[in-house]
């Protein structure tokens, strides 16, 4: 009886403890989330997250826009350039990493380390002559700088990530299938793709996120405020010369929170399992 006791103590202790940190993690979010419903002169006053008064204003004035451009705006140029890079990347980057799992050819082994040579190279040692070829293409200003790189597989970490899940899948499929008849196109389509899906989520998931996520690229590249995306256009909020509307930009942050918080919900299982799967095959 003693022993159970202390079982159980053990146990509500240790929740306890993983509650604090949780709670202690999360807060920077919860404050965020409170200092949208307060006035201007609250928000830096105080330290707590729950608001001392309220102030629904702050959602009003931020759905409003700024500069003549409404939030809604932003938030549609997000959504175009995050599923243009979503099935970009979910297209290119699953065809080159079945041919890196699946298929025999030349230079096969040059070609993938030098794939993931790529991962180790920071994306600024790229960015000026990528914005020289870009500018000359007529590109800036525009979302193609953005999205087109993304179907041409230039990600090599879903490339790898896929590669992985691939090379766990039993090749006896494809040995079937090529003994019906079908090629290497139609083994990718019918056998691989279908079976692959827990990795071509977390592909989506996390293009999505860091394309939803991304300022600096969008920030390089785009110069029209009509063309800005959620973080280009929260940033609008501030202005260092005068004065700054914080809270209308925390309100259209925690706006901008809810589809990743529905993506990743809806999707959590799959993400999981891909992760999990590429990270165990090989």
């Amino acid at each position: 009886m003693i022993g159970q006791r202390s079982s159980t103590a053990w146990i509500v202790m240790k929740h306890l403890v993983i509650s604090g940190i949780a709670f202690v993690m999360l807060y920077p979010v919860l404050w965020m989330f409170g200092s949208s419903f307060k006035p201007g002169h609250l928000i830096f006053s105080e330290i707590w997250f729950w608001p001392s008064e309220w102030n629904w204003g702050n959602y009003r004035s931020g759905w409003e826009g700024i500069q003549g451009n409404p939030f809604a705006r932003f938030l549609l140029n997000s959504i175009v350039l995050s599923l243009g890079a979503v099935l970009g990347n979910v297209i290119s980057c699953s065809m080159a990493a079945y041919a890196f799992a699946r298929l025999d050819f030349r230079f096969k082994a040059f070609g993938f380390a030098l794939m993931l040579m790529t991962i180790m190279l920071p994306h600024h040692v790229t960015l000026i002559p990528q914005y020289i070829l870009f500018n000359h293409l007529e590109w800036i200003n525009t979302y193609l700088p953005l999205i087109v790189p993304k179907w041409l597989a230039t990600d090599a970490f879903f490339i790898f990530l896929m590669v992985q899940f691939f090379r766990g899948l039993p090749k006896e499929l494809d040995e079937a299938a090529t003994i019906d008849g079908c090629g290497p196109v139609r083994i990718y389509l019918k056998i691989i793709i279908p079976l692959a899906f827990p990795a071509l989520v977390t592909t989506m998931i996390f293009t999505f996120l860091w394309t939803w996520d991304d300022f600096f690229s969008q920030l390089i590249y785009l110069s029209d405020v009509s063309k800005y995306t959620v973080p280009l256009g929260l940033r609008l909020f501030l202005d260092s010369s005068s004065q700054s509307d914080w809270g209308p930009m925390f309100a259209m942050s925690v706006l901008s929170l809810i589809p990743c918080f529905i993506i990743f919900i809806v999707c959590q299982k799959y993400f999981v399992e891909g992760i999990a799967t590429s990270g165990l095959k090989g």
